[in-house]
């Protein structure tokens, strides 16, 4: 018998999202949920933490994990990055492999495949973007190169940012999760915290307005958030951490422009996240190199999971 008295065993495990930067895992997880719990952004390498998302049915529980974008890393601060993301392999029940159609980062889905073939986990290669195709019989030379280069359990195509080709790879997560149970209650969404979220949604903005390298710099702290319910408002302060002066000025903008947009954008997402008034304070801090400070990397909530 099934937790809700069906005679269907119930099925759950956890499915791990990886490819390069910015091939759409974000857009991915958020359409599968039909929310918004991890960000995304036109520029690569938008996630820096391991994300779980969870999709729950009457007959199943998927615990979707966004990892950050795999790429050759030059610095301490992104190899721990990718780190992160190598590590889930081995610990997850199912892998998304993500790759762009037209297929744009050979080099690195190649590296990607070398540690695929260290682990023993079913692999689903989940060709993503195949909207922007001329037309769909482009498809048929990326997946016969992939099918030769690895022993994939399917290759789905979809459209992340519509959803077209999500039923099919619902079907084929359902073919490949184990039976097991319920790990998180049925209403959950996501097992980050709501500090978390609202940093992040923070940092999204920032990728979305400030221009160049400078959101790479930034990290995002949540110093308070504390609950008004006379107000039915949520009283939230936070800090944007950045590495120069020059970038410091950036972010705030002539006369605070910038930084009252990102505040205004952020407190409407946060707002609709959180279901009620927010106040938003927003600060920016010069941590001279923070990326290079293990001390620091920790305490912006960054770490390595391997």
């Amino acid at each position: 018998m099934t937790q809700d008295g069906s005679a269907k065993p119930f099925r759950s495990g956890y499915v791990a999202l990886v490819g390069a930067p910015n091939v759409g895992k974000s857009t991915l997880l958020n359409q599968m949920l039909k929310e918004k719990i991890s960000i995304t952004a036109p520029k690569p390498q938008t996630t820096r933490n391991r994300i779980r998302g969870i999709l729950t049915t009457p007959e199943s529980q998927v615990v979707f994990v966004d990892t950050p974008g795999i790429h050759r890393a030059r610095d301490q601060f992104n190899k721990m990055l990718v780190d992160t993301a190598l590590s889930t392999l081995s610990e997850v029940d199912i892998i998304f492999f993500l790759i762009e159609a037209p297929d744009a980062n050979r080099e690195i889905n190649a590296f990607i495949l070398e540690n695929l073939a260290k682990v023993d986990t079913p692999v689903i290669l989940v060709i993503n973007k195949i909207d922007l195709l001329p037309n769909k019989q482009a498809l048929l030379p990326i997946m016969a190169d992939y099918q030769k280069r690895y022993p994939f359990h399917a290759i789905v195509p979809v459209a992340a940012l519509s959803g077209e080709g999500i039923p099919a790879l619902q079907e084929e997560i359902l073919a490949l999760l184990p039976e097991g149970p319920r790990y998180y209650p049925e209403d959950y969404l996501t097992d980050q915290p709501e500090r978390f979220l609202v940093a992040e949604l923070i940092r999204e903005k920032i990728f979305h307005l400030v221009h160049q390298e400078i959101p790479y710099a930034v990290a995002v702290v949540v110093e308070t958030f504390k609950e008004v319910p006379e107000r039915n408002r949520i009283d939230i302060e936070a800090t944007i951490h950045v590495e120069k002066e020059s970038q410091k000025a950036i972010i705030i903008g002539k006369q605070g422009k910038m930084l009252k947009e990102i505040g205004q954008k952020a407190r409407a997402d946060i707002e609709a996240l959180l279901a009620c008034h927010v106040y938003l304070g927003l600060f920016v801090r010069v941590q001279k190199n923070w990326r290079k400070d293990l001390r620091l990397v920790t305490e912006f909530g960054y770490r390595s999971e391997s």
